[in-house]
């Protein structure tokens, strides 16, 4: 006759052993800051030091970029804000370039000494050499100069003439 194991226990089980093999009274992980558990410091303690974080050189380098692309955008907004293109009727005008074919015109202010020319009209349009002295003698019969400038989508004309100073 045999005896029958006793009740309730696990005859091959290890003694002081948890099942799954998890130590009895602790957590799987240990405690974070702020649960239960984690030690706190005393009264009046000042917590360690977190290790700060290291920028990256890629983030500085990106940050650089970006602020390069708006001031470049900046830069050419403000530059273009006296170019021929903004001239109206009366403004006067300065010639920047060197060559002919290209003469850079900007508005200046009439009281500067840079002002040269007047502006006597100005006609929406595209135009040829030959009709831009016609349109000019139709819109300004004093005229002396013409200036017409296309391709970048705003295709104008330019009615000139000497500015005097008074």
């Amino acid at each position: 006759m045999s005896t029958p194991p006793p009740q309730g226990q696990n005859p091959f089980a290890q003694q002081g052993q948890q099942p799954y093999g998890q130590p009895q009274g602790q957590a799987p992980y240990p405690p974070q800051p702020g649960q239960p558990g984690y030690p706190t410091a005393p009264y009046g303690a000042v917590p360690p030091e977190q290790p700060r974080r290291k920028v990256s050189f890629k983030l500085i380098k990106n940050i650089v970029i970006v602020v390069a692309v708006i001031g470049a955008a900046i830069f050419a907004y403000i530059s273009s804000q006296d170019d021929a293109n903004t001239a109206a009727v009366g403004d006067c005008m300065h010639r920047g370039g060197s060559s002919d074919n290209d003469p850079d015109l900007e508005v200046v202010k009439c009281d500067s000494s840079q002002a040269q020319y007047i502006v006597l009209a100005k006609v929406k349009g595209t135009f040829t050499e030959l009709t831009a002295d016609s349109k000019c003698k139709a819109e300004a019969k004093d005229f002396q100069y013409s200036y017409t400038e296309t391709g970048d989508g705003s295709n104008f004309l330019l009615c000139l003439k000497d500015y005097a100073k008074k």
